[in-house]
């Protein structure tokens, strides 16, 4: 099955790239620009995919309250090319969105179809972007929404932590705000099923279990002692959101069901976000070594 690839630098595409080698094609920034259909509609024809996974986004979210015009464009028009190029040539297309689609006020886990209302400009216009992508390729498309999202690769919490608790002596993290953390290989596999099987339609997918940040950090900090990468531990210290003001608004919880994906995605199934964490510890510490 032929596969491309838009993206080669995030975290996405480099778990699709450790995964896949060069069982598929990876086109980033410098192959094309998703915001030109031309050039995107000559691009993926030359490969002629069997299917699309867009691994690519804009993802700064605080800088996105400023950088409307290039989150806008990556995020919302360079989706819309991109199921309109897919429409029109056959491709199956795998789409990855974001909790931030949501306003975090619900207190319940969101359900695939529950109403849209993202709060800040980063979630805005990824939600645009979906929209563009039901309202045109809605048979021939799977859309991932996903959350706190990390790897061995990139920049991304787990490493921040890693780095901060190795560098100073106490850390405070906030507690206020609840999800569900993703390994991004988990992700890439996700993504390559609904590839492969033609999944259509919405799914959330993030890792099993639930936790705030400060949850998470804690949890970074054991198993980044047991596995070798911090040497010591250090006070970490809950504090609510108020006391760590950004630019953008984040949701207070954004925990996202997976009752569906549970059936459509049996076959390679979910794990809990504690034992993706500790895999993926132990797969940096052998890239380390």
């Amino acid at each position: 099955m032929k596969i491309v690839v838009i993206g080669k630098s995030g975290q996405l595409a480099s778990e699709l790239k450790a995964i896949l080698g060069d069982e598929a094609v990876f086109l980033g920034r410098n192959d094309v620009d998703i915001s030109d259909r031309d050039q995107l509609e000559s691009s993926l024809s030359k490969h002629a995919p069997d299917a699309v996974i867009n691994s690519s986004a804009y993802t700064a979210v605080d800088k996105a309250e400023n950088e409307l015009e290039e989150a806008y464009r990556v995020n919302a028009s360079g989706v819309a090319n991109l199921a309109e190029v897919c429409r029109k040539a056959g491709y199956f297309l795998v789409h990855v969105s974001t909790d931030y689609v949501f306003n975090g006020t619900k207190g319940s886990p969101y359900q695939s179809d529950d109403t849209i209302d993202p709060q800040g400009e980063y979630g805005k216009s990824k939600a645009e972007g979906e929209k563009a992508l039901l309202s045109t390729l809605p048979g021939g498309s799977c859309l991932l929404r996903t959350a706190w999202v990390y790897s061995e690769f990139g920049n991304n919490f787990v490493k921040t932590m890693l780095r901060l608790m190795a560098e100073k002596p106490a850390l405070n993290v906030i507690d206020d705000q609840i999800g569900s953390p993703t390994w991004a290989k988990g992700l890439a596999e996700a993504c390559l099923f609904a590839a492969r099987h033609r999944v259509v339609g919405t799914y959330h997918w993030t890792d099993e279990g639930v936790a705030s940040w400060y949850d998470f950090a804690l949890a970074i900090q054991e198993v980044g002692v047991n596995a070798g990468l911090l040497n010591r531990k250090i006070p970490v210290h809950p504090i609510p959101s108020s006391q760590y003001p950004t630019p953008a608004k984040r949701p207070h919880y954004s925990v996202l069901d997976k009752v569906a994906t549970r059936e459509a995605f049996a076959e390679i199934g979910l794990q809990h976000w504690r034992q993706q964490l500790a895999d993926m510890m132990s797969s940096f510490q052998s890239e380390k070594q």
